[in-house]
């Protein structure tokens, strides 16, 4: 009996313990909501003149001497605060970053960036987005490209940097761009447009199931995963994927008068040096050159907009960026039908 007794004091203390660490972690869950309700983002804003000089400046610093070395260090205070005082003349240059996923979710943040960077531009600044991605749904890398042209509308002078890839959708966004930067060895293209499903409908009839679809309307739905697909279907759908890639190469043509449409249309992709010869590209460098060539004449800030999300959005966002990781990986070994619907 006494060590039964025992037993339930300490089941009830664990008990109570538990208890009290799900209050607390319900609180604080809660008092973060609330903050998170408050503030869906903030906007974080770095002059990137300073991290090149940096660079440099360590780099010389360690090939001095001592006493070279503390003179450096007065020159450079001295000029620093010259530096404070004095009004800048250079022209402004905002980078932005885009790294997509199949639903190009990167928009979101992109939007914010755009609507601040266009709020400060003028006609004489540039603003670079260095973009990265392999394409996704239409409708999502149709919205990040009208972003895009948010920014030609307003007169600013844009250009895109591709230092991997920027295919299908990508492209799609990079076309925008006054001017496309792309690294030798980087993947550009694949205009055209592919969807695949399954169809279980032979499997069901097996296990003496059936399933029934009504629609209103004779397109409502064409090709379905679970029901049988008659030729018709298969029509339509084929008609809406070519009505899809005439459209994505309208909106390639528009922007990029100077290349051969009905040539870079077949979904092919190229490396950065053949783009370049079929003009899907203007320069072949890389983002970190750009940006280091402009700096001697230019103040350069990057700009970010960082949204907060929920541990739910944590962890989807994490998920789902593991299975974009293993999608680009087998993109990237087949080289060929990227996905773009």
């Amino acid at each position: 009996m006494e060590f039964l007794s025992e037993y339930g004091l300490f089941l009830a203390k664990a008990i109570t313990l538990v208890v009290g660490l799900l209050v607390v972690i319900a609180t604080i869950a809660g008092l973060s909501s609330k903050v998170r309700k408050s503030a869906r983002g903030e906007l974080e804003v770095h002059r990137l003149n300073e991290d090149f000089e940096h660079m440099g400046n360590t780099l010389q610093v360690a090939m001095l001497n001592p006493a070279e070395q503390k003179q450096l260090a007065k020159e450079q205070k001295k000029e620093a605060k010259l530096r404070k005082k004095a009004i800048s003349d250079k022209k402004r240059v905002f980078l932005l970053n885009f790294k997509g996923d199949m639903r190009a979710s990167a928009a979101t943040n992109l939007r914010e960036e755009i609507t601040a960077v266009l709020g400060q531009a003028k006609s004489e600044d540039e603003i670079v987005v260095r973009l990265e991605s392999a394409g996704g749904m239409v409708h999502s890398y149709g919205l990040a490209s009208s972003q895009l042209d948010r920014i030609k509308k307003q007169g600013i002078p844009l250009t895109v940097c591709v230092d991997k890839v920027a295919a299908s959708g990508g492209y799609m966004m990079a076309c925008v761009a006054d001017k496309i930067l792309a690294a030798p060895f980087s993947i550009l293209g694949s205009i055209g447009v592919v969807a695949q499903l399954p169809n279980f409908s032979r499997l069901l009839k097996k296990h003496d199931i059936d399933v029934e679809l009504h629609t209103a309307g004779a397109h409502k739905r064409t090709l379905t995963m679970f029901g049988e697909n008659t030729d018709q279907d298969r029509e339509k759908f084929v008609e809406d994927l070519e009505d899809t890639h005439q459209l994505f190469k309208d909106f390639v043509g528009q922007r990029r008068q100077q290349v051969d449409i009905d040539r870079i249309s077949t979904g092919e992709i190229w490396l950065g040096t053949r783009a370049k010869e079929m003009a899907l590209v203007d320069e072949l460098m890389t983002s970190d050159e750009y940006l280091v060539n402009l700096s001697s004449n230019a103040d350069i800030y990057e700009v970010k907009y960082t949204h907060r999300k929920s541990l739910p959005e944590k962890m989807g966002l994490a998920a789902e960026n593991s299975t974009d990781r293993l999608l680009l990986r087998w993109w990237n070994r087949l080289r060929s039908n990227q996905y773009y619907s």
